[in-house]
């Protein structure tokens, strides 16, 4: 019985055009609706300053005149930008297409407040008159819808910095600071080879290749592990290859290491 009613409902709803009540407003149309709010702001305050000389006329018509007017210019306006950003992405939040916005909207409301003022004998004065005034009035409305209409910077937190590597807790005090340039097993002991010089610690290298990692480098035998940017010059002999770092220290590049590292680019 509840299937039943409930397919009631959605045929009862179908029939009569109701419309869901989650459809969104589509994207198109909403970026008419803040140019719109704010026509309609600023066309009530222009009609109660009586802009242009209009304080004569009476409230309710000079309403529907400014109201009218920057709404007609929000709706022009918008649909100008929205071309100009399918044409010219780059443009598209940018003061150009402002610019682009008042060099075409200008010419257009000219010719409109020619004809809302009566139809004034077109002389070239008067044509620039009411040019330059619809100029002013043009770039002033662009301007405020730019400025109403704009998004926000995004801005993203920079992600926290990743922790220094464990391995540099434990250099010996007259190395810290230093650049490692390579970790050498010699029995139960790590020799330590940095910009500062070098010094055993007890450790087992795997343990130090596990704490390295922040650091770019990688095993290159089973008694070396070699910082990426310590390596100054790499040559083949004998079937094997030798990385010279840059204290002079050879480290060796066994054959089970030698194929990985010449893929990454190590020589």
């Amino acid at each position: 019985m509840r299937e039943k009613a409930s397919a009631v409902r959605e045929r009862r709803a179908a029939a009569i055009g109701e419309a869901p009540t989650d459809t969104p407003v589509p994207a198109i149309l909403r970026s008419y609706l803040r140019p719109l709010a704010v026509a309609v702001i600023a066309g009530v305050f222009l009609a109660l300053v009586g802009a242009l000389g209009t304080s004569d006329t009476p409230l309710v018509p000079r309403l529907g005149y400014w109201i009218g007017l920057s709404t007609l210019g929000a709706v022009l306006g918008t649909t100008v930008a929205q071309a100009v950003g399918g044409l010219w992405p780059g443009l598209a939040s940018t003061w150009w297409r402002a610019l682009i916005i008042v060099v075409v909207l200008t010419p257009l409301f000219t010719v409109l407040v020619w004809l809302a003022g009566g139809r004034s004998p077109l002389t070239p004065r008067v044509a620039a008159t009411y040019f330059g005034v619809t100029l002013l009035m043009t770039s002033g409305m662009t301007a405020l819808m730019t400025l109403a209409t704009r998004r926000p910077v995004e801005t993203h937190a920079a992600p926290p910095e990743a922790p220094p590597p464990r391995f540099l807790e434990r250099l010996p005090p007259r190395l810290r600071g230093g650049e490692i340039y390579a970790v050498e097993a010699e029995d139960h002991y790590l020799r330590l080879h940095t910009s500062k010089g070098q010094d055993l610690i007890l450790l087992r290298l795997s343990d130090a290749v596990a704490e390295l990692e922040g650091i770019e480098g990688a095993q290159t035998h089973r008694s070396w592990w070699v910082a990426k940017a310590a390596v100054q010059d790499a040559r083949r002999g004998d079937g094997r290859a030798t990385l010279t770092l840059k204290n002079g220290v050879e480290a060796p590049v066994s054959r089970a290491y030698a194929r990985v590292l010449r893929e990454a680019g190590w020589y």
